[in-house]
């Protein structure tokens, strides 16, 4: 029975697609952290869903119209963050509050997909097609490619992005890229684990890998690793036991990071 789901066409797209996301997510998650920028992560999620809503209500690709919003969000919260330097924290509060406002209105005009968009809220990895998988693969393509270009650039504006700019960085520009790249990892991260749950595929493996690793690159392939070996795990056991395979990848990311705490603590002492 396990090896029939397994083997079956949805959850070898589910797979598919976890596998890219969870390659992305910690990619992004790890330049988020280091700037202390996690909670951008909810921010775009509550972003994109009032897109995904929107996209019901207007019948077109809900992932679509969900991506454009959250990458226009990207450049607001950019925007916001050079008009409250001194309160950057300020751009993300307000722009997630007009995420929710626009998810609540467009639920309220389109009271019959209620359903449809909870599926986005919680994750619904068993039901991405091929136009899904393709809009994943695109994004993991830009993202790892555009991460390879600027690793050093991102390196250096993630620890002292005044260092960056005398040293004659793009600083904007940069900046707007790694928002830009969170808003389409999230955008397209949202189906698989959810809009609920998404920050966790980008902060959890990172956390771990910062506790282990000792080098920034090494935290960076181990925060990878960690990300894919949650994905398929929990995959796998929620397919056996027909559990929420989001939740499942989550809670398993949490039992790893305490493991790791445990494990840690144990090996100092």
């Amino acid at each position: 029975m396990a090896i029939d789901i397994m083997l079956s066409d949805f959850f070898q797209r589910a797979l598919t697609g976890g596998i890219l996301i969870g390659i992305t997510a910690p990619l992004i998650g790890i330049f988020l952290v280091l700037r202390r920028l996690s909670m951008i992560g909810d921010t775009l999620a509550h972003v994109t869903i009032a897109g995904v809503a929107l996209g019901f209500l207007i019948e077109v690709y809900p992932l679509g119209t969900g991506l454009v919003f959250a990458v226009l969000a990207s450049f607001a919260i950019e925007k916001l963050r050079k008009a409250y330097k001194s309160y950057a924290e300020l751009s993300i509060a307000i722009i997630m509050s007009g995420g929710v406002a626009l998810a609540s209105l467009f639920f309220t005009l389109g009271m019959g997909y209620n359903t449809d968009v909870m599926s986005y809220l919680f994750g619904s990895i068993y039901t991405l097609d091929t136009q899904d998988l393709y809009v994943v693969g695109a994004v993991t393509l830009v993202v790892v490619v555009v991460i390879l270009l600027f690793f050093k650039e991102f390196f250096l504006l993630s620890f002292e992005e005044d260092a960056a700019s005398v040293n004659g960085l793009p600083v904007r520009l940069l900046n707007m890229l790694i928002t830009v790249l969170t808003a389409l990892v999230i955008s397209t991260a949202i189906k698989i684990v959810g809009a609920l749950l998404v920050s966790a595929l980008l902060t959890i493996p990172v956390a771990i890998s910062l506790l282990i690793a000792r080098s920034f690159k090494s935290s960076v392939i181990l925060s990878v690793v960690i990300s894919e070996i949650a994905v398929i795990i929990g995959l796998v056991i929620a397919g056996i036991w027909n559990l929420a395979p989001g939740a499942t990848i989550v809670l398993l990311l949490i039992a790893l990071l305490i493991l790791t705490m445990a494990g840690k603590k144990g090996f100092s002492i």
